[in-house]
Parts: C-alpha cells; sequence; structure tokens
C-alpha cells in the first residue's frame, strides 16, 4: 500500500512527534531509532522539510522536529510528499479505466481506495502515537 519511503517518512515523523522533550533529533539518532540507512533518510527528512512538515537547524544542537503539531498533521500530508494517495488508480494499471470504462475490480476497488485515502487524510500523527 504504502512504498518504503513514505513508511520511513511516516516512521520519522512519528518518533520526532513523540519525543518527550521536543528537541532537534540528528539525523543519525533518527536514522538508528526507525532502523533506516542514514543517507536515504536524510533526503526523505529534506523533503518533509521543503514540505514544512519539518524544521532543520545546523550546528551544535541542531538536526531535525516537527514543524506542525502532531494533532494537526494528517498521514496523508507525510505520506503524499511520496506516494499518490489521493485519486484512484487502478488496480489493474489501466490507462482507462473508468466508471464509463470500469476494469473487472473497478467497484470493488473504488470503495477500498475511497476508504485508504479517508483513512489517511482524517487520521493525524498524535492518533498513531502509541
Amino acid at each position: 500500500m504504502l512504498s518504503g519511503t513514505a513508511s520511513y517518512a511516516l516512521r520519522a515523523v512519528v518518533y520526532l512527534a513523540s519525543q518527550p522533550d521536543p528537541q532537534p533529533v540528528r539525523a543519525s539518532e533518527l536514522a538508528r531509532a526507525v532502523d533506516v540507512p542514514r543517507n536515504y533518510l536524510g533526503k526523505i527528512l529534506h523533503e518533509l522539510v521543503r514540505a514544512g512538515i519539518l524544521k532543520s537547524r545546523r550546528g551544535k544542537g541542531g538536526g531535525f522536529e516537527l514543524a506542525v503539531p502532531p494533532e494537526h498533521l494528517t498521514l496523508l500530508q507525510v505520506a503524499a510528499r511520496f506516494d499518490r494517495l489521493s485519486g484512484r488508480r487502478c488496480l489493474l494499471g489501466r490507462p482507462a479505466c473508468s466508471e464509463n470504462n470500469p476494469c473487472p475490480v473497478h467497484a470493488r476497488w473504488r470503495a477500498v481506495s475511497l476508504a485508504i485515502e479517508r483513512f489517511f487524510d482524517e487520521t493525524t500523527v498524535a492518533d498513531i502515537m502509541g
């Protein structure tokens, strides 16, 4: 359902949101905590900064932190930077699948696809923090 990149982004954001004392977290510490290669996670983190989801600080005491409170940050806002979750895609990959030209699973997949999109749009990072 989610690409590895989107999943890593969500894991990193949830980790940052769950810190008891919201201080910037260095990329290397974050990579160890969420078990993602540091260089790969670095690219993800910088994309989240460009999106306004994270803030970054350089130098001593620097690192990454949330730019948006977890209760105002939806899973869709995070994952959509890496995956297309809104707007249905044909499950069978047909470019011309629509209400007028449906594939064999169109009606059933439409309901599932809309439910998935709604879940990501209505669920905040705060909702999934353990």
